[in-house]
């Protein structure tokens, strides 16, 4: 009985030994991944920003183009102005 009792203590030492490796092992594993994945995370957070910073902004419009829009129109209401005509001054009118 002894050599029994000795031998289920000596797997149980191992099997003890092994689970406190494979856990130590499984967590620097965790932390190397975590570092990659940050830095990856990092890395794909800094090319978007440089995307997108790159990107203008819609350019409001100036107060005096509104001005000039809202007289072209009051122009075309009141008739002075054809639908061709309105369409040629507005494009001016955007495209300066």
């Amino acid at each position: 009985m002894p050599g029994l009792l000795r031998g289920v203590a000596r797997a149980a030492v191992v099997a003890g030994t092994a689970s406190a490796v494979n856990g130590r092992v499984q967590r620097r594993q965790a932390e190397k991944f975590a570092a990659r994945d940050a830095q990856i995370a990092a890395q794909r957070q800094a090319a978007y920003e440089q995307q997108v910073g790159g990107q203008a902004a819609p350019a409001e419009p100036r107060a005096d183009t509104v001005q000039q829009l809202k007289d072209l129109a009051d122009l075309k209401d009141r008739g002075m102005l054809n639908d061709a005509e309105f369409a040629a001054q507005k494009a001016k009118i955007l495209a300066g």
